[in-house]
């Protein structure tokens, strides 16, 4: 089943842990989604907690919308929007489909490194600001429910200085493609 806005008007907190096992194509490049972490308005490590600007403008709009960013003006970030002001950030998936193109994009990196962080995930799926505010369930993007249930762990969420304690990262658990070991 697609996953379109009513899935994503939840709270991220929510969304987040449904996000594992779902598969995330973007020009049929991708694979399942393995690692996710959850962002609010009210949380102090969230791009919206100080509210909409130009740059965080789609983090606000309708759910089920990409919202892409770059961090440290060096690597794009893909999140899906939840309700206004909230996000998923997709950190990592296992690469199963167009992986030669994801190799194009990467280079001869280990397949499990092809897409084990944020910023490489864009990179191997081709994501940037042309596909910031587009909708998840139209193309470029596919994005489909996960087949079964996932075993999913939880933890503190990667690279914030802001709302360390809140373990909103949330991933498959045994998964040799996470971006870095749950602690």
């Amino acid at each position: 089943m697609t996953l379109g806005p009513t899935f994503f008007d939840r709270p991220a907190e929510a969304v987040a842990p449904e996000l594992i096992g779902a598969t995330l194509l973007v020009d049929r490049v991708g694979g399942v989604l393995v690692e996710v972490e959850a962002y609010d308005q009210a949380d102090p490590a969230s791009h919206s907690f100080k509210g909409p600007t130009p740059r965080n403008a789609a983090m606000f709009g309708p759910p089920g919308h990409a919202y892409v960013y770059k961090i440290y003006g060096i690597h794009w970030c893909l999140n899906f929007v939840c309700q206004p002001g909230s996000a998923v950030l997709i950190r990592a998936l296992e690469p199963l489909h167009g992986i030669d193109h994801m190799h194009r994009r990467r280079g001869s990196v280990a397949e499990r490194q092809l897409c084990s962080g944020p910023g490489k995930l864009c990179q191997a799926l081709g994501i940037d600001s042309r596909q910031n505010a587009l909708p998840l369930d139209a193309a470029p993007f596919s994005l489909t429910q996960a087949d079964a249930v996932q075993d999913v762990a939880t933890g503190p969420r990667i690279g914030i200085t802001k709302g360390v304690d809140t373990a909103w990262r949330f991933v498959r658990r045994g998964s040799p493609f996470l971006s870095r070991p749950l602690a």
